[in-house]
């Protein structure tokens, strides 16, 4: 998977909400029933940004009768928790200069 994708999908407020949801539900899965009310979206919009996540490998769905279902692919979040996490016990390089807050003032 293009991590470049995944991290577009991440960068809407939305879709790393829905993302959050869907992590923490007991159960490991939620039904799209459940998400739909806790924002103030159309059906349709949440059904579109729950694809671009699909599409970004982060969840994957199945159709139950009337509802679709919702889980997270944990070997993506791994993958992305391996990429973003610097090795343990490794010291931050020396900063020299002015950091990006010292070059606002």
């Amino acid at each position: 998977m293009e991590l470049a994708k995944v991290f577009k999908a991440l960068g809407d407020p939305i879709r790393l909400r829905l993302l959050s949801m869907i992590a923490s539900r007991a159960g490991g899965e939620v039904c799209v029933c459940d998400l739909t009310p806790a924002f103030d979206l159309s059906q349709p919009t949440i059904s579109h940004h729950l694809k671009l996540l699909r599409q970004a490998g982060l969840i994957d769905c199945e159709r139950r009768g009337t509802w679709v279902y919702y889980w997270l692919l944990p070997e993506m979040t791994d993958r992305l928790a391996g990429i973003l996490t610097r090795p343990a016990g490794t010291p931050l390089p020396e900063r020299t200069g002015k950091t990006a807050a010292g070059a606002a003032s």
